[in-house]
């Protein structure tokens, strides 16, 4: 692995006043090296203009390609977070992800290891910064990059603390089982086809796990699923319905398994990062998150050092989503008319970041 080799900062200011005090704000776009091999980054940081030095929190997106705001389902979750923190005295930087925006490489050749080299440049950026206070510089991680602050912190001393915000603290199989549960069970599919979907993605993620470092798996996965769907078909003839819509869809799966991208995921180990981990740890979920369970709150605690000397703070937001968005279905397919993150779980960041960072 290569150390940052340069530092190119591409400066358009802005400067503004945020809504949360009276603070003026300098927004700045910086391009910087990452700990990989030639990945170079765009970027956004937030400072307050007033000379001093503040701590500084990097944001970090979740599974699929992101720009640096945070733009899902017609919101802009890091946007919204920096322009909260910089005007109560916080330096934030939020980045695009690999092959978005003016970050360089290809998404889909990365893992979640990568995805903490990337991090881990963020931070050695950060570190030239003379409004930066070199003590206090933390990260924020939503969905998989939950897992990517995981992997970033107990490969740095210079992480301070993490922010979790439905972030994966499971290990990769654990997680897309349940994931993968909750959206069939929320689904519309009828109780036969609930169970033979449940059955088969147990089955292929289990196949892919055993197989995730070995050159066999897609032909192990190919036979698996053959073997399953002779059964299958007998066990629908049994059931007497005329017309059969259940469908697997086999080779769109196997490709995405064989990837790197999911062999590192499915056989991740949180345990193996986390019990390296002894900083400050807020970890926030909402209780009705079909891609992150809740269950995740327990294991902030539960791997992490910090979680054995008492350092890790659970919020579970009753009725919210995987985007932290109060909801009602609470399905995906809601997301888009629900709007952001309330200020009231904004608050509860920037609370926590008082007392335990300021």
């Amino acid at each position: 692995m290569k150390t940052i080799r340069s530092i190119f900062i591409a400066a358009l200011s802005l400067f503004f006043y945020g809504n949360a005090s009276a603070q003026a704000i300098n927004e700045k776009n910086v391009v910087f090296k990452s700990k990989a091999d030639s990945i170079t980054i765009g970027a956004t940081i937030s400072s307050p203009v007033k000379a001093g030095k503040y701590p500084a929190v990097i944001i970090v997106s979740g599974t699929g390609p992101q720009d640096r705001d945070g733009t899902m389902a017609g919101t802009k979750m890091f946007s919204r977070i920096a322009n909260l923190l910089t005007p109560k005295g916080y330096v934030v930087l939020r980045m695009d992800d690999r092959g978005v925006g003016k970050t360089t490489g290809e998404y889909r050749y990365a893992t979640t290891a990568d995805f903490a080299l990337d991090v881990l440049g963020a931070l050695q950026f950060l570190k030239t910064q003379k409004n930066v206070d070199l003590r206090h510089i933390g990260l924020l991680g939503h969905s998989e990059g939950g897992a990517v602050i995981s992997i970033a912190a107990s490969q740095s001393k210079d992480v301070a603390f993490l922010i979790s915000l439905s972030g994966l603290a499971s290990n990769g199989l654990e997680s897309l089982l349940i994931q993968n549960e909750n959206l069939v069970n929320t689904s519309p599919l009828t109780v036969e086809d609930k169970k033979r979907s449940n059955e088969i993605n147990r089955l292929m993620f289990a196949t892919a796990f055993q197989y995730a470092k070995s050159d066999s798996m897609e032909s192990k996965l190919n036979t698996v699923y053959s073997y399953w769907k002779q059964k299958d078909d007998l066990y629908f003839k049994s059931l007497g319905i005329e017309y059969d819509h259940f469908r697997f869809p086999i080779y769109s799966y196997v490709r995405q398994a064989i990837g790197p991208w999911y062999r590192y995921f499915i056989s991740y180990d949180p345990q193996i990062f986390l019990s390296k981990v002894d900083v400050p740890i807020l970890a926030i979920n909402g209780s009705k998150d079909v891609f992150v369970d809740p269950i995740n709150l327990t294991y902030w605690k539960k791997y992490s050092r910090a979680g054995q000397h008492g350092k890790v703070t659970t919020i579970l937001l009753p009725n919210v989503n995987h985007l932290l968005q109060p909801c009602q279905t609470c399905l995906p397919a809601e997301y888009a008319k629900l709007g952001e993150i309330p200020d009231s779980t904004l608050g509860s960041i920037a609370k926590w970041l008082k007392e335990n960072v300021k």
